[in-house]
């Protein structure tokens, strides 16, 4: 537990009982019918797994990846989960602060004020997260006995029951279909971290790298915070600074260059991750899922249009825009090399660090092709 003078920097357990206590209710729901899905997103999890080894053919014939849980949520359990991912990704960068800050009894108090401040500051972010969430593949997170891991310390997929249910009453699909729909995706995510053993390390390493460049001089976010707001409330963009859409989230403005250049990488590397989970979902689909078509159509209006204008305003300043793009561009990079070099062509972008997309690459998959497989051929 990182902590100044016995003082939580970030007060974790705040942050559980704040989002908690703030996070919508989910749908009604009688016991009997939350059981019943339960059971199917269980089922559809295993089936899916599959579905998913076979059309992408990334884990080899007699060969067992690691095991990891499959849970099946609520929204707390979601908030609690990815509090704890939190708490581990956020080590070394609180650490960092602690001895930058020092251990004087002023600075104590201090530490105790802003550790609460900031763990109900995440706990908002994460109320608002929390019922827009259908899935996912937790990799950092340390196993506990509540929400327990894979037997390597890491690793679980997360299905969130309520949002699920949510969204296909919301879309008017078949409940069935979409829940297997969603699966897909999910346990997409999975293979990928299983049947890639270097891909869990590489991602922490620039995660790593990205929060150890944090500056954390306080005056210096300060002000980056008010560039954001600026940029969020349609004032002056920050010298210097290009975008494609009018703005900056705060993830794009409180950082150095050198963390743009590995947030350039890691934005490719999520793309791809984003984009391969589709493909897969929408490949599979017609096979096991009958309405496929519909669910898409339906789903990506749903994706682009937001749920109100504040959803639109807290998705830019959050950076959720971003993250629908990394589905889109992404999507159109793993569709793009497979039309040409075909699977298993397109698998060896998981041979090494250095056979994955760069962010130019992402939009340019012919390069890619021509980087990757030209140079290896010849």
């Amino acid at each position: 537990m990182t902590s100044i003078g016995g003082a939580e920097m970030v007060d974790w357990n705040l942050a559980v009982a704040t989002a908690t206590r703030f996070v919508r209710p989910g749908p009604e729901i009688s016991r009997e019918e939350a059981r019943a899905v339960v059971a199917e997103l269980r089922r559809h999890a295993k089936a899916s797994e599959e579905h998913v080894r076979s059309f992408t053919r990334m884990i080899p014939d007699g060969h067992e990846p690691e095991d990891t849980p499959v849970l099946v949520v609520d929204r707390a359990g979601w908030i609690r989960a990815n509090v704890a991912g939190f708490r581990e990704l956020l080590g070394p960068l609180l650490a960092k602060m602690q001895e930058r800050r020092g251990n004087g009894p002023g600075n104590a108090v201090l530490g105790a004020v802003g550790g609460k401040v900031t763990g109900v500051e995440l706990g908002m972010l994460l109320s608002f997260l929390a019922s827009r969430v259908l899935g996912q593949y937790e990799t950092f997170a340390p196993a506990t006995r509540e929400l327990p891991g894979s037997a390597e310390g890491g690793g679980r997929l997360l299905l969130v029951a309520p949002n699920i249910v949510h969204v296909e009453r919301e879309l008017g699909v078949d409940p069935h279909d979409f829940r297997l729909w969603v699966a897909l995706h999910e346990e997409t995510h999975r293979t990928q971290f299983t049947g890639v053993p270097w891909l869990r390390d590489h991602l922490r390493g620039e995660i790593q790298a990205f929060l150890e460049e944090t500056d954390v001089d306080p005056m210096t976010v300060l002000e980056r915070l008010r560039e954001a707001a600026q940029a969020f409330t349609g004032g002056s963009r920050p010298e210097g600074e290009e975008g494609d859409d009018g703005g900056h989230s705060l993830v794009e403005i409180v950082q150095t260059p050198a963390q743009r250049a590995i947030l350039g990488r890691l934005t490719a590397v999520m793309s791809l991750l984003e984009g391969h989970a589709d493909y897969v979902m929408d490949g599979v689909g017609p096979e096991v899922v009958a309405s496929v078509a519909e669910i898409r159509e339906k789903f990506q209006q749903r994706r682009a249009r937001g749920a109100s204008r504040l959803d639109l305003a807290l998705r830019r300043l959050l950076g959720l825009d971003a993250k629908l793009r990394q589905y889109r561009d992404g999507e159109r990079f793993v569709r793009a090399v497979v039309d040409e070099v075909g699977m298993d062509g397109f698998n060896r972008v998981w041979t090494s660090p250095n056979t994955l997309p760069t962010k130019a690459e992402i939009a340019a998959p012919a390069d890619w092709v021509a980087r990757v497989h030209r140079k290896a051929d010849s």
